[in-house]
C-alpha cells in the first residue's frame, strides 16, 4: 500500500474528520466566549467592584512610573498583567461550564442502549448429566 493511499485512509476516517470539525467549532466558540467575557461579563463585574476595568490592571516590576498599561508596554517595562489573567481565568470557567452543559445535554439526547442479553448458560458437563439421570431414576424407589 502506498504512502498516499495510507494517508488518504487515515484522513478520511470518521474520527479525524470529527476532530477537525471540533477544532474549528471550538475556535469559533472561543472567540464568542472571549467577546462575552471582555464585552459583557467583565464590565458588569468591574462596575460591581467600583468601576474597575480588569484589562488595565497590572503590577509594574520596573523602576519607572507609568500612567497606563499601554504606556508601560511601550516603554518595555517588566509587567505582571494580572487583570488579563483574571479575564482569561473567567474565559476558561465560562468555556468549561458551557462544555459541561453541552455534554450533559448530548448525553440526555443519546438513545439508551438496550441492555445486553444475559449470557447463555454454559453447557452442562456429561458427568453431571449422568448423575442427574441416576438421581431421577432412583427417586421413585
Amino acid at each position: 500500500m502506498s504512502f498516499i493511499q495510507e494517508f488518504k485512509e487515515f484522513a478520511m476516517r470518521g474520527n479525524v474528520i470529527d476532530l477537525a470539525v471540533g477544532v474549528i467549532i471550538g475556535g469559533a466558540f472561543g472567540k464568542i466566549v472571549d467577546s462575552l467575557v471582555k464585552d459583557i461579563v467583565m464590565p458588569i463585574v468591574g462596575r460591581l467592584v467600583g468601576g474597575v476595568d480588569f484589562r488595565h490592571l497590572y503590577l509594574n516590576l520596573g523602576s519607572g512610573e507609568f500612567e497606563t498599561l499601554e504606556a508601560a508596554e511601550k516603554a518595555g517595562a517588566p509587567l505582571v498583567k494580572y487583570g488579563a489573567f483574571i479575564n482569561t481565568a473567567i474565559d476558561f470557567l465560562i468555556i468549561a461550564f458551557a462544555i459541561f452543559v453541552a455534554i450533559k445535554a448530548i448525553n440526555r439526547l443519546k438513545r439508551a442502549e438496550p441492555p445486553a442479553p444475559p449470557p447463555e448458560p454454559a453447557p452442562e458437563p456429561e458427568d453431571i448429566k449422568l448423575l442427574r439421570e441416576i438421581r431421577d431414576a432412583l427417586k421413585p424407589r
